[in-house]
């Protein structure tokens, strides 16, 4: 059964760094990319970053320049290091093995339950 976790979310001050992480189980990473998502109080769900089988990445806007995505194939988990984090960074964080959502993140056993971000400025 596919399940994914995420961890790492909390509170932090604008500039400041977290790194979070999605472990997958019932599945390998190896054979399916990852995805980054975000969703804020009232805003539609948004990419962040997608990190590919081959482990190569890509980032969307909000993530460019900042966030980094990388992979742990031992451990079966996938992370989101964000630097300079800034107040509109404020969200849910979720990861999930499809690139298809909705106006909500989740919603599917293929997304994790999302762990909060907080960035007070």
């Amino acid at each position: 059964q596919v399940h994914l976790e995420e961890s790492g979310g909390g509170s932090v001050q604008a500039g400041g760094s977290l790194t979070l992480s999605c472990t997958a189980s019932g599945f390998s990473i190896l054979v399916s990319s990852m995805h980054w998502f975000r969703q804020a109080p009232g805003r539609e769900c948004e990419a962040i970053s997608t990190i590919y089988k081959d482990g190569s990445p890509y980032y969307n806007d909000p993530a460019k320049g900042r966030f980094t995505v990388s992979q742990d194939k031992a451990k079966n988990t996938v992370y989101l290091q964000m630097n300079k984090l800034k107040f509109d960074d404020t969200a849910v964080y979720y990861c999930s093995k499809t690139p298809v959502r909705g106006w909500s993140c989740g919603g599917s056993d293929e997304w994790g339950q999302g762990t909060q971000v907080t960035v007070s400025s």
